[in-house]
């Protein structure tokens, strides 16, 4: 009793108290819904959810190609990124520094860009496609299906691998390696029993990342899939199809792609779990400059990887600025008309993209900063609770948070559906574990005795944290703002499934338009995109000298 009154007594008690009972409401809750529904719920013929699944071939076969390109995009990841990440730790070369940047670029490129500006330049009116066949004569195979699903999301997620990668292999102590080779091993082999279980941690969870952002992928699942039948596409088309309506087939397939997450999840930690290693931070390997052909050669392609994934890029910004008719693009003919539409005639996509955007972050990451420092900071017999619920969306698609949220507020004693409110929930619950992970981090850098002696100076606990941590917390929550802002402005599989109409953001608003073939129109909105994107980045970078990456 005397503990529990103590715990009571307690400003942080509540705040716990209050911030678990937000996330039951606006988490737990949606995903319970989806979960029961998928239990529940009935089609007009009185079958279940699971009961369809297993009789339609169309489910099963949409399953296996959603595990069949989580893996084999993940491979091919990779088998990039690793490499790719070795080589820029371990040697210096000429072009360095743009595998050094450009790689961080790839990350805030949202996926409806990366598959408009493939198309452009692959698909069946692509730039590549006419020109291969106006002067060589040569007819490429369709970009659609399996080729461009593989290629367009290995270039995509490539980055994370490769990012994960070389921070293990820039922390690994090269001693142990030269070790090794004192007693007479080989360096291939050194590196392959030394090296590699010690980063192996930091790759397998990089690629269970990307495993996770291909089940959950939207844009480039429905535009490029066609007859490649997938999981998010099918979810998405149930919700579709589904509105009014008891939500069967949404909620059973919102809950199979959890638990392909979660079962790649457990699989990872198996992994992981069958060898563990812990170095103390040592010596970090010298960089040797190349020499010779085949280092030359390497080094080329090390540089021509990056530049090609960033060859949508440069694509869109010429798009943008190219005189087009309906689909027709007249490449080589420039104007400004596209961007004068986008910024003038239509510029609603783009102010509901900044107000949503910019209230989400600015909500979200209060909210993680008080739910990280209670976490850290202030343990108490709620807070491990908190903590595992805040991890939760790293378990879930977009397209899952926003059918669970629309089952939820739809109606009953709060509704949010149709209100701008639910578009800034979904940012939110999409990047909480985000925002929480980049503050929790900091926290565990910050000494526990410069509070407790702001408090023994007679400030209070609250007070203290307001004027003694938080200003010291200042730089690593303005970095987790500034790449909150650049993720949640380009979100489009959750926001896809609860806008309504006259709300459309930039990403829906270019969805829509490539789904129409105006691909002229869709690269306008995309250059202010990713201008609304960089132009932050580019302030905390050089005005604000911010690390952010």
């Amino acid at each position: 009793m005397t503990r529990l009154r103590a715990f009571l007594r307690s400003p942080w008690a509540w705040l716990s108290l209050m911030s678990l009972g937000l996330l039951v409401v606006f988490l737990i809750l949606p995903v319970a819904n989806i979960l029961a529904s998928s239990l529940t719920a009935k089609s007009a013929d009185g079958q279940s959810g699971w009961s369809i699944l297993l009789a339609d071939s169309r489910y099963a076969r949409a399953i296996g190609n959603t595990v069949v390109l989580g893996l084999g995009v993940t491979l091919l990841a990779a088998a990039i990124g690793v490499p790719l990440a070795y080589f820029t730790a371990r040697h210096d070369y000429p072009g360095k520094w743009l595998v050094s940047i450009l790689p961080l670029i790839t990350l805030v490129i949202p996926e409806v860009i990366s598959v408009q500006t493939w198309l452009m330049l692959l698909g069946n009116n692509g730039v590549i496609t006419h020109a291969l066949y106006d002067h060589l004569g040569i007819d490429i195979p369709s970009f659609y299906g399996w080729p461009g699903l593989l290629v367009v999301m290995t270039f995509t997620y490539y980055s994370y691998i490769y990012i994960g990668t070389l921070a293990a292999m820039r922390g690994f102590d090269v001693q142990l390696e030269e070790a090794a080779r004192s007693l007479g091993t080989t360096p291939a082999k050194s590196r392959l029993k030394i090296m590699v279980p010690v980063i192996m941690p930091a790759v397998l969870a990089s690629a269970l990342l990307v495993f996770t952002l291909v089940v959950g992928n939207f844009a480039t699942s429905m535009f490029l899939g066609h007859r490649v039948e997938l999981l998010s596409v099918l979810t998405y088309l149930a919700a579709t199809s589904e509105i009014g309506g008891p939500p069967v087939m949404q909620s059973t397939l919102a809950t199979t792609s959890i638990l392909l997450v979660m079962i790649a999840l457990f699989a990872q930690r198996w992994a992981i779990s069958r060898g563990r290693y812990e170095i103390v931070q040592g010596r970090s390997p010298a960089q040797t400059r190349v020499r010779g052909a085949r280092e030359y050669a390497l080094a080329l392609l090390a540089v021509g990887v990056v530049l090609m994934s960033m060859l949508p890029l440069m694509t869109l910004v010429a798009g943008a600025f190219t005189r087009a008719r309906g689909p027709v693009m007249r490449w080589g003919e420039w104007t400004l008309a596209n961007i004068e539409r986008a910024l003038i005639s239509a510029p609603d996509p783009v102010l509901n993209s900044i107000m949503y955007a910019g209230a989400a972050t600015a909500l979200g990451i209060a909210f993680s900063t008080l739910v990280s420092y209670l976490i850290v900071k202030k343990r108490n017999s709620l807070t491990p609770m908190l903590d595992y619920v805040s991890s939760l969306p790293l378990a879930l698609s977009g397209t899952v948070i926003g059918i669970g949220l629309l089952m939820t507020f739809n109606t009953g004693w709060l509704v949010l559906s149709g209100t701008g409110t639910v578009i800034v929930l979904a940012y939110m619950v999409r990047r909480l574990s985000f925002g929480v992970r980049n503050a929790s981090s900091t926290l565990f850098n910050i000494p526990d005795s410069i509070e407790e002696a702001s408090i023994s100076l007679g400030v209070a606990p609250v007070r203290s944290f307001l004027k003694v941590v938080l200003p010291l917390m200042a730089p690593a929550i303005a970095a987790a703002a500034v790449l909150t802002w650049t993720t949640t402005v380009s979100e489009l599989s959750a926001s896809i499934v609860v806008y309504s109409p006259g709300r459309e953001t930039v990403p829906i608003q270019m969805f829509r338009l490539i789904d129409s073939g105006l691909m002229a129109q869709a690269s306008a909105y995309g250059v202010i995109l990713i201008t609304v994107i960089l132009v932050p980045i580019v302030v905390a970078i050089k005005g604000f000298k911010i690390r952010l990456f």
